[in-house]
C-alpha cells in the first residue's frame, strides 16, 4: 500500500514537473516565433527567421501597404514613460505608506477606527467608477495628458493597500525598541527612521513591488488620461497594436513589443520574490 502511495505521488510530482515546463518552452516558443519568424512557414515549423519585427520597432515605422510608413512613438521614449511612471507611483507610495502606517500603529487618536474602516473600504471601492470625475478634476488642475496625472490617480487609488500592509509591519515592531532610542535622546522622528524603518524594510519592499508592477501594468488610466503619444507607455502601445489602430494587426511586431514589456517585470520579479513571501508578517500585529 505504501508502495503505491509513493509511486503515485512520484507519477503526480512527475506529471506536474513536465507540465510546469512545458508549457513555458511552448509559450517561449510561439513568442519566439512570432517576433522572429519569416512570412515563409510550413505549418508551425518556421522555415527562416528574421529581425525585421524588431528593426522596425526601433526604427518606429511600420510600412502599410508595401509603401506608406506611419510612424508611431519611439520605443525607447515608451520605455522611459512607462518606467518614469512605475518608479514614481512605487516612491509616493513607499513614503506615503510609510508614514500612514506609522501614525495609524503607534498613535491613539479619535475617530482612528473610523479611518481604518475608511482605508479598506477604499481598497475595495473600484476605481474604475471615478474616471469621470478624475478626469474633470485632471482638467481643472492642468494635469489631464500627462504622466503626473496619471501617477496621483494611481498613487491615491492604491494607497489603502499600502498603508495597510505598512500598518501590519509596524504592529509587528516591539515599541520597546522605539522607547529605547527615545531615551538615549532621538526625536520621535529620528527613532522612526533609525529604529522602526530598518525593521519593517520587508514590508517597504512589499510595497515598493506592488507599486511598481501596478504603475508598469497601468492601462485604463493611462489609456483614459493621456491623449499625446509623446507620454504614451507600454500598454498603451500593445493595446494600439492589437486593435488594429495603425490600420492593420501584425502579430509579430506586437509580439515583439509584448515580449519587450514582460522582461523587466520578470526580472524585477526574480529579484524581489524573496520580500514578497515574507509578507505573511503583516498578520502578527492587531489593529
Amino acid at each position: 500500500m505504501d508502495r503505491l502511495n509513493i509511486g503515485g505521488r512520484t507519477g503526480l510530482l512527475t506529471a506536474l514537473v513536465v507540465i510546469t515546463l512545458v508549457i513555458p518552452v511552448v509559450i517561449l516558443y510561439f513568442y519566439l516565433g512570432l517576433i522572429s519568424i519569416s512570412t515563409d512557414m510550413d505549418g508551425v515549423v518556421p522555415e527562416g527567421f528574421t529581425l525585421e519585427h524588431w528593426m522596425e520597432i526601433i526604427d518606429g515605422e511600420i510600412p502599410i501597404a508595401g509603401a506608406t510608413l506611419y510612424k508611431y512613438p519611439n520605443i525607447y521614449l515608451v520605455a522611459l514613460n512607462t518606467f518614469i511612471l512605475a518608479v514614481l507611483v512605487a516612491g509616493l507610495e513607499v513614503v506615503i505608506s510609510s508614514l500612514a502606517g506609522y501614525s495609524l500603529s503607534r498613535f491613539r487618536f479619535r475617530g482612528r477606527s473610523a479611518i481604518l474602516t475608511l482605508i479598506l473600504i477604499l481598497h475595495a471601492f473600484p476605481g474604475i467608477t471615478l474616471l469621470i470625475a478624475l478626469f474633470f478634476v485632471l482638467n481643472q488642475l492642468g494635469l489631464y495628458n500627462s504622466l503626473i496625472g496619471v501617477v496621483l490617480v494611481k498613487v491615491a487609488l492604491d494607497l489603502p493597500l499600502g498603508i495597510w500592509i505598512m500598518k501590519g509591519f509596524f504592529d509587528g515592531v516591539s515599541w520597546d525598541m522605539e522607547m529605547s532610542a527615545l531615551v538615549d535622546g532621538c526625536t520621535r522622528l529620528g527613532a522612526w527612521w533609525r529604529v522602526v524603518m530598518p525593521n519593517v524594510r520587508n514590508g517597504l519592499m512589499a510595497v515598493l513591488i506592488f507599486g511598481f508592477l501596478s504603475g508598469w501594468a497601468e492601462f485604463i488610466y493611462a489609456q483614459t488620461f493621456i491623449a499625446d503619444q509623446r507620454f504614451w507607455t507600454f500598454s498603451m502601445l500593445v493595446y494600439a497594436f492589437t486593435t488594429g489602430e495603425y490600420s492593420y494587426i501584425n502579430p509579430g511586431i506586437t509580439a515583439a513589443i509584448a515580449l519587450l514589456y514582460m522582461i523587466p517585470v520578470i526580472l524585477f520579479f526574480l529579484f524581489a520574490q524573496k520580500y514578497l513571501l515574507r509578507i505573511q508578517l503583516i498578520g502578527k500585529g492587531g489593529a
